[in-house]
């Protein structure tokens, strides 16, 4: 009864954290929006492990997620800090967290005349370098900018985490994983002095991108691994699908929960031929079951 209990309250926490900010960060856009087109959004995630957790704004366990507006643009973000720098001492989720809350902070900044996400991710990405603390470790990414006025869509992925686009049902975008081999996805990274030659890490420059046009009700969905790696694209559609043209924050907040929650019985269900054990098939692999992780759903319907 105890696990029960407090796993119900790290679901209401988790819940809680994207419904706050949606709250305000609508809040702050109301004056200025007006009918300009935008995205309407809700966050839930859980971290990898319960018994261990504790729940920071923008983060799930090790992954992180932002979102943010300038004048003329939404830009919404999610990170996947690498899980085995633990091994070594090292808190994974402080690189994924520095990348996100730089993001959002330039976003917000104003300074930036064309935000680009892979500009974004690259600029991030500099100034962890060039802390003066040192923020060691690595990290998947993802980030999607919606300019307004000309309602045209930007991406920029590297690595594993991603994002799908659905209109009326069908898949119309989505992103493409990038690997080095299985289960070894691209990744920013700042190792220790002297192993850099012993550590994978990909420049910005690698990132996957992307730009189109989207519609009215179209229906995004940005990710860590923890969900793509443990839900069938057909149960995301499905779930999406329900939200065209959707403006009501409390409803998206209702499929994100949704979505989140399938993700997390899936990579415990040790029977299910998840996504991630047939990948594994591929390569020669005998696999079965889900891949226990930290996931994250930050899901937007484009409102015109």
């Amino acid at each position: 009864m105890h696990s029960i209990v407090y796993t119900g309250r790290l679901l209401s926490r988790a819940i809680w954290n994207g419904i706050t900010n949606y709250t305000t960060t609508s809040a702050e856009a109301s004056v200025s929006r007006k009918r300009e087109p935008h995205l309407v959004h809700a966050v839930c995630g859980f971290p990898k492990d319960f018994t261990q957790a504790i729940l920071k704004k923008g983060q799930f366990g090790d992954d992180a997620w932002f979102h943010a507006l300038s004048k003329t643009t939404d830009v919404i973000g999610v990170a996947d800090g690498v899980g085995g720098w633990r091994n070594y001492g090292i808190d994974p989720g402080e690189f994924s967290s520095f990348l996100m809350k730089t993001c959002e902070r330039l976003v917000c900044s104003g300074r930036l005349k064309n935000v680009l996400p892979a500009t974004l991710l690259a600029r991030s990405y500099y100034e962890l370098l060039e802390s003066k603390q040192p923020i060691l470790g690595s990290s998947t990414a993802c980030v999607i900018v919606l300019n307004r006025e000309t309602c045209q869509v930007y991406t920029a992925n590297i690595g594993d985490s991603g994002f799908v686009i659905v209109r009326h049902g069908e898949v119309v975008h989505r992103s493409e994983e990038q690997q080095h081999y299985f289960n070894t996805p691209f990744q920013l990274s700042l190792p220790p002095p002297g192993r850099s030659g012993l550590v994978l890490s990909d420049s910005p420059d690698a990132a996957d991108t992307s730009s189109f046009p989207v519609e009215d009700g179209d229906v995004i969905l940005l990710a860590t691994d923890g969900v793509f790696d443990n839900v069938p694209q057909q149960l995301l559609v499905t779930e999406m699908t329900k939200l065209q043209g959707e403006k009501d924050p409390c409803k998206i907040q209702g499929v994100a929960n949704s979505i989140a929650w399938m993700a997390r019985n899936l990579a415990f269900d040790s029977t299910f031929m998840s996504p991630f054990a047939e990948s594994a098939r591929h390569n020669g692999i005998e696999a079965v079951g889900g891949k226990p992780d930290d996931i994250t759903v930050l899901l937007a319907t484009v409102a015109i």
